[in-house]
């Protein structure tokens, strides 16, 4: 099945074969991003199939998408980040960012705080050396990795920060970017800095294991789900590593074209964990393979009541750790596949150095 959401990354990225039709409709492919949780329909034709994805609306806490302006943008006019910025000339191009999270949200332990840049910026070292984030007030240490990015018209780029380890359940963190004046490379110049202030709920933890076909979630150590499950069958299989959960849609809409297997279903109680199209969602059609065998595209298929707890209790930023399921490691770039990199690779900066 295929499920999409208008400005698919996977536009400008390589494409990951998740996807391909199965009789018994017990998954779903998809080049498409998350979309805020709140109605909207947009159908768009990928890997052979099309989807639409209608959301119904939810609360502010369970929704990261986008926000519609630029976070909690602050010029800074007369800083310390604009008085020490490189000097530039009146020709220089402007670079605008703006945030993803939206200001005094709650996320899960896994988010990483994501700004989008309106230019491929060349250098990326006074941005880094920037960046202040604490957590309850104590500065911690974390860095930047940049990557292609087709999530807002005009902003090529986006950097995600994390720490070497998830941040800490129920936690204040507040960012400040005061990047306003500095130098983005020859000939480029931020035009604007950010503040962020977010908060960390419980830390949901979800293991999926392919061998025993379960999904297990714990909060802050305590189990709290333990539900059968199918993943993708061998031809395609459900990407092995860590996840973020990225969206929570009541009913996505999925849609098959592929010749022999054609379908046109809503599937209630999805969560996204990948761009490519990797959902947690119940599947009342696949009912006889849940917990015996992987029958799938590369979704976790659940019976509908296990769905809709899970939808329920989930939160966006939440981790899911895959093993066992024949597939690939998740990329880095379809989501937030940010936890399968490792600390070392991941100060490396991606596009970018930040040292």
């Amino acid at each position: 099945m295929s499920s999409s959401r208008p400005l698919s990354r996977r536009a400008l990225l390589s494409a990951v074969a998740v996807g391909g039709a199965e009789a018994l409709l017990a998954a779903c492919s998809s080049s498409a991003t998350p979309q805020a949780v709140t109605t909207s329909t947009a159908i768009t034709t990928v890997d052979g199939g099309t989807s639409a994805s209608t959301a119904a609306s939810q609360a502010p806490t369970s929704a990261i998408a986008p926000a519609s302006g630029s976070g909690s943008a602050m010029p800074t006019a007369g800083s310390a980040a604009t008085s020490a910025a490189t000097p530039t000339t009146a020709a220089a191009q402007p670079v605008h960012v703006r945030l993803y999270e939206n200001d005094g949200h709650t996320y899960g332990v896994g988010m990483p705080i994501i700004v989008y840049l309106s230019k491929k910026i060349t250098n990326a070292k006074l941005f880094a050396k920037a960046t202040a984030v604490t957590v309850n007030g104590r500065a911690v240490a974390g860095a930047w990795y940049f990557q292609k990015s087709a999530i807002y018209p005009n902003y090529p780029l986006e950097a995600h920060y994390r720490t070497a380890g998830y941040w800490p359940a129920h936690a204040a963190i507040a960012v400040d970017l005061p990047i306003q004046g500095l130098s983005a490379g020859t000939g480029l110049v931020f035009d604007d800095s950010l503040t962020l202030k977010m908060n960390t709920g419980a830390a949901n933890m979800t293991q999926v294991d392919g061998t025993a076909e379960r999904l297990t979630l714990t909060t802050d150590g305590e189990v709290k789900f333990n539900f059968p499950v199918s993943l993708g069958k061998a031809s395609t299989p459900t990407f092995t590593g860590i996840k973020v959960l990225m969206e929570k849609d009541r009913v996505e809409r999925m849609v098959g074209t592929t010749p022999g297997d054609l379908y046109d279903l809503q599937v209630p109680w999805s969560v996204r964990l990948t761009n490519s199209g990797e959902f947690i969602h119940s599947a009342s059609w696949n009912g006889g393979n849940i917990g015996q065998r992987s029958t799938s595209n590369g979704c976790t298929n659940l019976n509908v009541d296990a769905a809709q707890q899970y939808f329920d209790f989930a939160q966006i930023g939440d981790v899911a750790t895959y093993t066992n399921t024949g597939g690939a490691v998740m990329p880095v770039w379809d989501g937030y596949g940010d936890w399968n990199l490792s600390w070392a690779e991941w100060q490396n900066g991606g596009l970018l150095a930040t040292s």
